[in-house]
């Protein structure tokens, strides 16, 4: 038995204690999401009265986007993998993976459903890894890549504020540190796997086209349902405003892993929708709409959905 674990523990005890201060940091950022919630409480009861007479046609264009947002993230997935996965169980499996990532903070649970359905599919464990991660990581490179374009080239961006010189040398600290730790023999292991399986990928035209094509279209389908709520409540932003919006807020969100974004991607797109200009209520429609078009109508369904793919051994 090492020291860092005890009878019975089957995670070292670093590993438990990082989980503790996660699901900590997670619980607090919920609380204070909450009492937001409840300070601000008027808006949002305005806002949810101003969906609720929203334009029908709009929403139904939403909620159409939302159901797109299945099929890019299986046509990515199928383009990291270098056999063909079954296409149906595919798209189940990424439907059950948004309800599961509902569950667990920073994507955690779509992920845990797309590695047991890779290895199930029959990939090794650390092949399975490691397309999810050539995932994550073209996605996170599609997205920032689509940003900075709609940042140059879309009218009526917001600017981003001055940063302070000692917020600079902070942020350079922070990158030089984590530059330092992909050093480390584990991490640069880690990292020659996941370019060498994205080289392999790209040296495939039809994998690339739909690793690069489903990642990018997974962003824009979940700008789109952005977009139709806004429209559907009355807030003609410009298409290209609203997609930097989301992906700058999205962005942000990732740096406060919490279950499915809930608190953290709220208050970011609050945030930008409202520095773009918009009303306080028609962000919180806005928002609602769009949390109620792809959280909320499909939970159910996926952990339905979920359940069936294990008892089915798909999962």
């Amino acid at each position: 038995m090492t020291p860092e674990t005890t009878p019975g523990s089957c995670a070292p005890a670093p590993a438990r204690r990082r989980a503790g201060l996660h699901t900590l940091c997670a619980f607090a950022l919920l609380v204070a999401v909450g009492l937001l919630a409840r300070r601000h409480w008027p808006v949002l009861e305005s806002g949810a009265l101003r969906l609720a007479g929203a334009d029908h046609g709009w929403l139904l264009v939403g909620a159409s986007a939302a159901a797109g947002t299945w099929v890019a993230s299986a046509l990515a997935q199928q383009g990291a993998v270098p056999h063909r996965l079954p296409a149906g169980r595919l798209v189940a499996a990424q439907f059950a993976a948004g309800a599961a990532n509902q569950v667990l903070p920073a994507g955690l649970g779509a992920g845990a459903v797309n590695l047991r359905f890779l290895m199930r599919c029959g990939l090794p464990a650390g092949r399975s890894a490691a397309a999810i991660a050539v995932k994550g990581t073209v996605g996170a490179l599609a997205r920032g890549a689509l940003m900075a374009v709609l940042a140059l080239f879309c009218p009526g961006a917001p600017r981003l504020p001055h940063v302070p010189g000692a917020a600079a040398a902070v942020g350079t600290a922070l990158a030089v540190g984590a530059a330092v730790a992909l050093t480390r023999t584990r991490c640069r292991a880690l990292l020659a796997a996941v370019l060498a399986d994205i080289r392999s990928v790209h040296a495939r035209p039809a994998r690339a086209a739909a690793l690069w094509g489903g990642s990018l279209g997974f962003a824009l389908l979940h700008a789109a349902v952005l977009m139709a709520v806004t429209r559907a409540v009355g807030l003609p932003l410009p298409p290209g405003l609203v997609t930097l919006l989301y992906l700058a807020a999205s962005a942000a969100a990732a740096l406060l892993p919490t279950p499915g974004g809930l608190g953290s991607l709220d208050a970011a797109l609050a945030l930008a929708l409202t520095t773009a200009g918009a009303p306080a209520t028609a962000a919180a429609s806005a928002l609602l709409g769009y949390r109620l078009l792809t959280v909320w109508l499909p939970l159910v369904p996926g952990l339905v959905v979920l359940g069936v793919l294990v008892r089915r051994g798909a999962l």
